[in-house]
């Protein structure tokens, strides 16, 4: 029988509303609130974790059946450690002897159950495509299992938040509730006590402490935790972030840390590969090594491929009908050769397979026996890339789809996608069906994301070097930044916090063009309108770049571009081209507000680049009124007389552009300041009575 329980025996005069009640063990009971408000308000990531569904939210790698065995155990040692010296951690799986000390009971953790001796991080770092996010994914797995997994977090770049810091500590923070409930009262606390913690005006040391580190610290120190070992926070693909300063901060402050509390029982799992700004923080005492490519990884890649030709096979009747006539294939000799030609890349040798045995396609109906000897031809991940690329190569709109998938701020599913380059459904999917050897393309059109099988075809296809004709520019953000900007208008969209174009045409798109010191600013302009997109039914880009040189005006501080005579002179040009074009889509343009981030900026002015727009304005001030009379009188422009204009960038207009260009000309001769006074509203002030 279940032992009797008794709660607040002898208690009275109190009363408790919506309790729930979990019994741990014994005689210890533990009242946990509803913790839905809490992580509704922590906002985690929740396709961060090695919970995701890895076919929509990569990397998507895991360990093969009975591979990585070395390794892991090298990190089952360290991670089980408690309170004595490591000898050695590393080894093979030739050299399976390990120190483990594993508490069979359970018991109370404490700050003295883990040793001042014992690395609190454990740096496991390789080069790309060796297996590191396979790894990190097991080593989680484990320690979710034994109840001693704190929290789990897979960086991937261009996957959106989950590729930047800005939401990492809450999501690590609701991971750590759900896993030990007695932190939440602290979590809550902290929320209430650190006005904005969740967001980026407080630092990411202040939210990991106040969020994370604390309160799992607190819990310790109350004695609250009951378990076998040390408890884990596994991190994985830390070169992914974006955030680069933000990494430098988090493993300082991690180190930091670990320094101050040099018993706490709490370790952390880091994989990577070995970036700059990562390596000369992480080679320090205090953090133990492993190169994942000192785990000879030849045996298990075989195994992989053994098993998953066998399973092919089975599937295949032209690869059965072979094997029947000519015998075992691919034969000892062939698996040799692939071995040795894969170099210890499993992401090398899954793509080789999946290129090896796809089906045959009306470009390349070859059969899996005669593509084996192509493959083999190939020198590494980059002519793999590249054989695979060309089978897609001519078909229409090719270039641009690739492009966009590379560049996204986050994947979208084939619909979206689809929508943003104004292409029908059909023929982006025809493009991606070729590629799935590198690309994981969804089942459905509106479900799923277009996602990387690994983050190197990225590395690959923004490198001019290895890439070649397949390579995809910085400037291609220019391109993208007019494709939401005109999806935008068309679909007449206002206040869609969740849509793509809306949150991700300036501050992503344009700011990743505008910032890139591999773009010649007004040249690419240049290069942009001698090519326009083809799409006949989007709005004219004279809009687009009129409202985005207006955007820069305002962050050029942060864009550290130069407000100078050439760069107003194509401003006023695109204004008068704009606004000439009387179509239903610049009636749109004019009236339709769009959100628009804001910076801090003083503006110059010298005579010349005032005459420019003054012209400018004069000429387009008649066109509106001659093709968009109603417009004028609608949105009348603010009067000379006045000194201060205040313009909300969450709902700014073409027309309330083009008034607030006509105000600060008729007030300023020679300097415009330019002054947040919210997060979204900016103050002009010409400085002039």
């Amino acid at each position: 029988m279940p032992p009797q329980s008794t709660y607040f025996s002898g208690a009275h005069h109190f009363q408790i509303n919506h309790p729930a009640f979990n019994s741990i063990a014994g005689n210890q009971y533990v009242i946990a609130s509803q913790r839905e408000d809490l992580n509704h308000r922590l906002d985690p990531i929740l396709d961060a974790s090695h919970t995701r569904n890895r076919n929509t939210s990569p990397p998507d790698s895991e360990c093969f059946p009975g591979t990585r065995v070395g390794v892991i155990d090298a990190v089952k040692n360290w991670a089980d450690e408690i309170g004595s010296e490591l000898d050695s951690l590393r080894g093979t799986r030739d050299e399976p002897e390990f120190s483990f000390h594993i508490r069979k009971e359970e018991q109370v953790m404490s700050s003295d159950s883990a040793g001042a001796d014992i690395p609190h991080i454990y740096w496991l770092h390789g080069f790309a495509g060796c297996g590191k996010s396979a790894v990190s994914l097991e080593v989680a797995r484990i320690y979710a299992r034994s109840g001693r997994l704190l929290a789990s977090y897979f960086f991937f770049r261009g996957a959106g938040d989950r590729s930047t810091m800005r939401r990492f500590a809450a999501t690590l923070a609701s991971q750590l509730v759900a896993a030990i409930p007695a932190t939440a009262p602290y979590v809550e606390a902290a929320m209430r006590e650190v006005a904005g913690l969740l967001t980026n005006h407080v630092s990411l040391a202040t939210q990991l402490d106040r969020l994370v580190l604390m309160p799992f610290q607190s819990a310790v120190d109350e004695g609250a935790l009951i378990g076998s070992g040390p408890f884990l926070i596994v991190i994985d693909g830390l070169d992914e972030c974006e955030d680069q300063r933000g990494v430098e901060e988090l493993i300082d402050h991690l180190i930091n840390f670990f320094e101050e509390h040099p018993t706490s029982p709490l370790r952390v799992f880091i994989a990577s590969r070995v970036e700059q700004h990562i390596r000369e923080r992480l080679e320090v005492d205090g953090v133990l090594l492993d190169n994942l490519d000192s785990h000879v990884p030849d045996e298990d890649i075989k195994r992989f491929l053994r098993i998953s030709f066998q399973r092919v096979a089975k599937q295949d009747r032209v690869i059965r009908a072979y094997v029947r006539e000519h015998g075992e294939w691919p034969t000892v000799w062939d698996m040799n050769l692939l071995i040795n030609h894969i170099g210890g890349s499993f992401v090398l040798a899954s793509t080789m397979f999946k290129s090896i045995v796809h089906s045959p396609t009306h470009e390349d109906p070859t059969t899996p026996m005669e593509r084996l000897p192509l493959t083999l031809e190939l020198n590494g991940l980059d002519a793999l890339y590249s054989q695979t690329l060309a089978r897609s190569q001519h078909l229409p709109h090719f270039k641009n789809i690739i492009s966009t998938i590379v560049l996204l701020e986050r994947p979208l599913p084939i619909a979206e996608i689809s929508n943003i380059l104004g292409l029908k459904t059909f023929e982006v999917v025809r493009v991606l069906l070729n590629l799935q050897a590198i690309l994981h393309v969804p089942g459905t059109d509106e479900k799923g994301e277009v996602t990387l099988c690994h983050t190197s075809l990225r590395d690959f296809l923004t490198t001019e070097s290895r890439s070649g004709s397949f390579f995809v520019p910085p400037s291609f953000h220019l391109d993208l930044s007019y494709y939401c900007f005109s999806s935008i208008i068309e679909r007449n969209i206002v206040h869609p916090s969740n849509d793509y174009c809306w949150r991700n045409f300036d501050d992503h798109h344009w700011d990743s063009f505008a910032e890139s010191r591999d773009c010649d600013f007004l040249a690419e302009i240049e290069r942009f309108k001698a090519h326009p997109p083809l799409v006949s039914h989007r709005i004219n880009y004279h809009a687009f770049l009129f409202s985005m040189f207006f955007y820069t005006m305002v962050r050029s501080s942060r864009l550290n571009l130069p407000i100078d005579e050439p760069f107003v002179a194509e401003w006023a040009n695109q204004l008068v081209l704009a606004v000439e074009c009387a179509s239903p889509d610049t009636k749109r343009w004019l009236e339709q507000p769009l959100h628009y981030e804001t910076y801090l900026a003083s503006v110059p002015f010298t005579e010349h680049m005032y005459e420019t727009l003054k012209q400018a304005l004069e000429r387009a001030s008649a066109a509106i009124r001659a093709n968009f009379p109603g417009i004028v009188e609608s949105h009348p422009p603010p009067t000379a007389e006045e000194k201060t204009v205040t313009v909300n960038f969450a709902e700014l207009s073409g027309i309330k552009m083009f008034n607030t260009l006509q105000w600060m000309l008729a007030r300023a001769h020679s300097k415009i300041s330019i002054k947040c006074i919210s997060d979204f509203e900016v103050e002009y002030d010409t400085g002039s009575d």
